[in-house]
């Protein structure tokens, strides 16, 4: 089973999306399952995880619909009032009920206070999250957030952290440097710590190829291991420098040489285990 961990959709005549702006030019449109799933089927993904693209409960209502008509959405990651632990648990107990969700994220990158996702209502509603065998996919933007993940770890240990897109390494630098040593220790921080190679085109520089994701990729790996590692298009954000071929060609390339039971893990086992799907 091949998964993509990271993929959105919106549609401005629904949904209000406060970060998307005409400047995001060729992502400042509406995207539908109608659209990613012949790329998804030429690419070979069984199914995917659709994600919350804003913090709202429209947004999940949405996501959730879409998860309702394509058989091939595996998983819904959505959102909730996580300053309201009593409004999380209501609202995670009702969204439980849906077989495809599985979790939230919160756009902590937006957040003018660095460490939003720390405070102590936040993490009164994450040990809900825990309690209902929920996710938290954490957006970490190196390098404000990255080094939360340890902190979220051992103030709720039961919870399971994904960390999206590698916390977006300097690959357009081509340095490792702090994003190195944040994610070393975000792994180390707890075996329920995953992350997910995904973004990564976005963070290189135009006319990138897997060369320039390889190092990042390896390092990921010696920090996790590929059990705890998941691939995502991040479609279609992707379209901004690529195109969801590339990303899934790029990956799979930088993958080359590896034992088999690690590519295998990246690009599906690990997502099966974390996600509870289905084959």
């Amino acid at each position: 089973m091949k998964i993509d961990t990271h993929q959105h959709f919106w549609n401005l005549n629904e949904v209000a999306y406060a970060w998307l702006v005409p400047a995001y030019g060729a992502i400042y449109a509406t995207f539908t399952p109608q659209q990613l799933d012949p790329m998804r089927r030429a690419a070979g993904i069984d199914q995917t995880v659709l994600v919350q693209s804003a913090d709202s409960y429209e947004d999940t209502a949405s996501m959730l619909v879409h998860a309702d008509y394509n058989d091939w959405i595996g998983a819904v990651i959505g959102w909730v009032n996580l300053l309201d632990p009593a409004e999380t648990e209501a609202r995670i107990s009702q969204y439980a009920k849906h077989p495809k969700f599985r979790g939230i994220r919160h756009l902590i990158h937006t957040e003018a206070d660095a460490d939003w996702v720390v405070q102590d209502a936040v993490i009164e509603s994450l040990k809900v999250l825990a309690a209902h065998n929920m996710i938290f996919e954490v957006v970490a933007v190196y390098p404000n957030h990255l080094k939360h993940i340890s902190t979220l770890a051992a103030r709720v240990p039961n919870l399971t952290l994904v960390i999206d897109h590698l916390a977006k390494p300097p690959i357009a630098n081509k340095e490792m440097g702090g994003w190195a040593e944040q994610l070393k220790a975000a792994a180390d921080a707890s075996p329920t710590v995953y992350a997910k190679v995904s973004g990564l085109n976005t963070a290189a520089a135009p006319g990138w190829t897997a060369d320039d994701l390889k190092p990042y990729i390896d390092y990921a790996i010696d920090c996790f291991g590929a059990d705890r590692l998941m691939f995502g298009s991040d479609w279609p954000v992707c379209i901004l420098n690529g195109d969801y071929a590339s990303v899934w060609d790029g990956t799979v390339k930088a993958l080359h040489g590896r034992a088999q039971t690690e590519i295998d893990a990246i690009l599906g086992g690990t997502a099966m285990r974390v996600y509870r799907l289905s084959a």
